[in-house]
């Protein structure tokens, strides 16, 4: 019989907990084309995440932090449109309160101006595909005035915004593993960092049909 112990073989992961929330969305990163299958259906999208830092207490009165004592984050990846059934759509107009003019749906607005935002987060948890249960953020609305009378918490994270045209190479080498292989997976991230050849006169794309 043999035992063999890894360091880290154990997670140490801990999901925000189910119910409402007071978060703050310190991160928005764009992940380019993703393809996703949905009733069957392949479908390339451009998608968006938004990250919340969580804070507050559980039901049974304990901080939401991690144990490196940090507020707990959750994520909500989304189609990047605004299209009038789209989900981003549908939350950020819950968000803010109020319904997008109709000339910020024609002529377009930064989605950059949600990081930094407050709300409140309503957490549930939902099975997989794959038969696993996930942790998911189900709607996000404005924070009650009452909870503003009384001060907004001090936040941790600093806003940090990764755009895949202007790529923050410190910020992208903090992501996980699963998040810099979705992000390098897309077109968008393997037409920017195509390798180029020097030809004496300037810089080119390689040709990948050079025949020798």
């Amino acid at each position: 019989m043999s035992l063999i112990l890894k360091m880290g073989s154990e997670s140490t992961f801990k999901p925000v907990p189910e119910g409402t929330h007071l978060a703050r969305c310190y991160r928005i990163v764009e992940l380019g084309t993703q393809e996703s299958t949905y009733l069957g259906q392949v479908k390339k999208q451009k998608k968006i995440m938004f990250q919340f830092e969580v804070h507050g207490e559980d039901e049974n009165g304990f901080a939401l932090i991690t144990r490196a004592g940090e507020p707990m984050s959750i994520s909500k990846n989304y189609t990047a449109s605004l299209d009038e059934k789209a989900t981003l759509r549908k939350d950020l107009t819950l968000w803010q309160g109020h319904a997008f003019a109709e000339d910020e749906i024609k002529k377009g607005f930064d989605i950059k101006k949600y990081a930094g935002m407050w709300g409140m987060i309503s957490v549930i948890k939902t099975p997989g595909a794959d038969g696993k249960e996930y942790t998911n953020i189900k709607s996000i609305t404005p924070v009650p005035p009452i909870i503003k009378k009384h001060g907004l918490p001090q936040h941790f994270n600093e806003v940090k915004i990764f755009d895949i045209d202007e790529p923050d190479m410190e910020l992208f080498s903090t992501f996980s593993d699963y998040l810099r292989a979705k992000i390098e997976s897309s077109p968008e991230w393997q037409k920017r960092n195509k390798p180029t050849a020097y030809t004496g006169g300037g810089v080119e794309e390689i040709d990948d049909d050079i025949p020798f």
